[in-house]
C-alpha cells in the first residue's frame, strides 16, 4: 500500500494549480488531505473519481473555508470514521479514519498555535488526541496517522532552531508532548529511513523561504509499533507546488 499525506492548503486553489494531475502520477493507493477549505458540494468529485480514486470522504469544517480533512482510495475501506466524537475537534473537522482489513489510516490536522488564544486550544488538542488514540490502539493497534502536525519534533527538523525556539511549532512543551507521544508506541516513518538534515515539509511564503530551503517538517506519517517491519519505503516529495506544504509518502506491505 503506498500512502501520501498532503496539507493542501485548500483543495480548490490545489486543483488550479494541476493537483488532479499531478495525483494521477503520483498513484498512491490512498491519499490523506488536510486544510482542504471547502465543503464536499464545492469539490468537482468527478474529478478524482476519473482520475482512479472512487472512494473519497470529506469532514469539512463547520466554518466555511477553513480547515477539514479527507480520504481518498482506489479500493473501498471497510469502515469509515469521521471525527473522533470530541467536540472541539470535530466542528474544526480535523479527523477522518478508514479501515483496510488490518490496517487503519488517520488523516488529521492539528491546529496551529498562531496567537495566543489559540495556544490553549493547541495543547487541549494535543492531549485529548493522545488520549483518544491511546483507546484507539486498543481496538485498532495497526495505525498509520499522517497529517500536519504542526510541530517541528527536533532541531533537525527545522531550519533554524535557535531563533525559532519561542514561536510555536517549535516550543519545548509541543516538542516534549511529540516525544512523549511517539515513546507510546509510534515510528515516525521518514526519520526511521532518512537522518539527513534539511528535509522540510512547510515553506513560509515569505522572504523566498522555499527557493533557500528555510523551511519546517511539520507533516508526518507515524506508524504504530507492531507495524515496524511492514514499512517499506517513506520520502518526502518537495517537487509537489500546490501549497505552501508539500506532500509526504509511506510504503508499507
Amino acid at each position: 500500500m503506498k500512502i501520501i499525506s498532503y496539507n493542501v492548503n485548500g483543495i480548490r486553489a490545489a486543483i488550479n494549480k494541476g493537483f488532479v494531475q499531478w495525483l494521477q502520477a503520483a498513484d498512491p493507493d490512498v491519499i490523506c488531505l488536510q486544510e482542504i477549505k471547502a465543503t464536499k458540494e464545492q469539490i468537482p468529485l468527478l474529478d478524482f473519481e476519473l482520475a482512479g480514486y472512487p472512494y473519497h470522504f470529506w469532514y469539512s469544517a463547520e466554518k466555511k473555508g477553513y480547515s477539514g480533512v479527507a480520504i481518498l482510495s482506489k479500493q473501498e475501506p471497510d469502515n469509515v470514521v469521521f471525527g473522533t466524537g470530541i467536540d472541539h475537534m470535530d466542528f474544526e473537522g480535523r479527523n477522518i479514519r478508514a479501515d483496510f482489513g488490518d490496517v487503519s489510516v488517520m488523516s488529521f490536522y492539528m491546529p496551529s498555535g498562531t496567537n495566543a488564544l489559540r495556544i490553549p486550544h493547541k495543547f487541549m488538542y494535543m492531549d485529548d488526541f493522545h488520549n483518544y488514540i491511546d483507546n484507539l490502539r486498543k481496538e485498532r493497534p495497526n495505525l498509520i496517522l499522517c497529517g500536519d502536525y504542526n510541530i517541528c519534533h527536533e532541531a533537525i527538523d527545522i531550519h533554524d532552531p535557535v531563533r525559532n525556539v519561542r514561536v510555536s511549532g517549535f516550543l519545548p512543551e509541543e516538542r516534549q508532548w511529540f516525544s512523549k507521544f511517539m515513546e507510546s508506541g509510534f515510528i515516525d516513518s521518514f526519520r526511521h529511513f532518512n537522518k539527513e538534515p534539511h528535509q522540510y515539509t512547510w515553506w513560509s511564503n515569505f522572504g523566498n523561504a522555499r527557493a533557500n530551503n528555510k523551511g519546517w517538517r511539520l507533516d508526518y506519517a507515524l506508524v504504530s509499533e507492531p507495524m515496524k517491519d511492514r514499512m517499506k519505503r517513506a520520502v518526502i516529495l518537495p517537487e509537489a507546488k500546490h501549497s505552501d506544504h508539500c506532500p509526504i509518502l509511506l510504503e508499507i506491505d
